[in-house]
């Protein structure tokens, strides 16, 4: 060989750098990684030691899925390009890796509720009150029945109510007492769920089994067979984590906002607008206006609009003397929870202000 004596051949190179000799041919193919001599007569190719570091980098890098393209310019491009390349592929692995989570977990409860059986065991009392709470969110539309029902879910050690009517959506998270079996969850119709609820009521303690054939619940000494309906929720966890972070956050006396929220009797629309101390309900022309004391983090730089019809329910569904509002802008959904518990949420959808009213 004529060529220098401190090169290696490509299948020594190859087990060095972890990369089989058909991928050096390729990326010499390719131009992202040339030998550093080629036998003009046989046409072997032969590496040199100092280039193991940049076959390192190009195996981690295509390891981690990065195209050939983009390969390149983080080798050989401009430093500021190298690094925007590689920052937008970790975002596209962090969107893939949680849209594959969503979708096994969600395959995962699909085969849970066929096979076997799932146990929970929640207070009568506190069953029905989350039952109260999050059935007012549920739909009347015929056209869509699944916004007509409630959901049941139960996971991660969990046991959820969630309904929606796509203006507002209501959550109510309970901890069992005990809970035996895997994630699985059911559509019952808001107003089976409601008659329901006035039996837990009764009870002083309701033992939920969710079956392949049936769900029941029972108590010492009666039971109730849930009817379960055959439809697509809405996918409300990635409405949930698509919320933007709240920019302001208020406290005000839930059952005084309530009042003054109704005492708008049919109007359309309502405003609200805060400052450091107090909180100000009106029409959106300015009329009609009640002040309220409240604690604002921040004084929020518009009035926000909402349907009274929407906001009222959801303040009347809630616990405790005091709400909290996160708003995170006046046209993004504003969470609505009581101010010392947060096992109870509500997002309710603001309404455009027509400022001639």
């Amino acid at each position: 060989m004529d060529g220098p004596t401190d090169l290696l051949s490509i299948s020594v190179f190859a087990r060095r750098v972890g990369l089989a000799p058909s991928a050096l041919r390729f990326y010499d193919d390719c131009r992202v990684l040339r030998p550093a001599w080629v036998d003009g007569v046989t046409g072997y190719r032969f590496y040199s030691p100092a280039q193991e570091a940049r076959a390192a980098l190009l195996r981690g890098l295509r390891d981690a899925g990065l195209p050939l393209a983009e390969v390149a310019v983080v080798l050989d491009g401009p430093e500021r390009e190298g690094r925007e390349v590689l920052e937008r592929h970790l975002d596209r692995m962090r969107d893939q890796t949680q849209t594959a989570k969503a979708a096994i977990a969600v395959a995962l409860r699909s085969l849970s509720t066929v096979v076997g059986m799932t146990e929970a065991r929640i207070g009568g009392v506190e069953l029905a009150s989350a039952v109260r709470q999050v059935v007012p969110a549920a739909a009347s539309d015929a056209e869509h029945p699944a916004l007509g029902c409630v959901l049941i879910e139960i996971d991660d050690g969990e046991v959820r109510l969630v309904a929606t009517d796509r203006y507002r959506l209501s959550m109510r998270v309970l901890r069992p007492e005990a809970l035996d079996g895997g994630p699985c969850r059911l559509l019952v119709h808001a107003a089976d769920l409601m008659e329901f609820g006035q039996w837990a009521a009764r009870v002083h303690q309701v033992t939920l089994q969710v079956g392949p054939d049936e769900t029941r619940a029972s108590s010492t000494s009666q039971s109730w067979v849930l009817v379960t309906v055959d439809d697509q929720f809405p996918v409300y966890r990635e409405m949930l984590s698509a919320l933007a972070p709240p920019e302001y956050r208020v406290i005000v006396d839930r059952l005084a906002l309530r009042d003054a929220v109704n005492s708008h009797g049919d109007a359309p629309r309502i405003a609200l607008s805060f400052t450091g101390d107090e909180m100000t309900i009106s029409l959106p022309g300015h009329s009609n206006a009640a002040t309220l004391p409240a604690v604002c983090h921040e004084d929020l730089p518009q009035r926000i609009g909402f349907d009274p019809a929407v906001l009222a329910p959801a303040l009347a569904a809630s616990v405790g003397p005091d709400v909290l509002l996160e708003i995170s802008a006046a046209d993004r959904p504003v969470v609505v929870r009581s101010a010392d518990q947060g096992s109870f949420t509500t997002l309710v959808m603001p309404a455009a202000l027509n400022t001639s009213s």
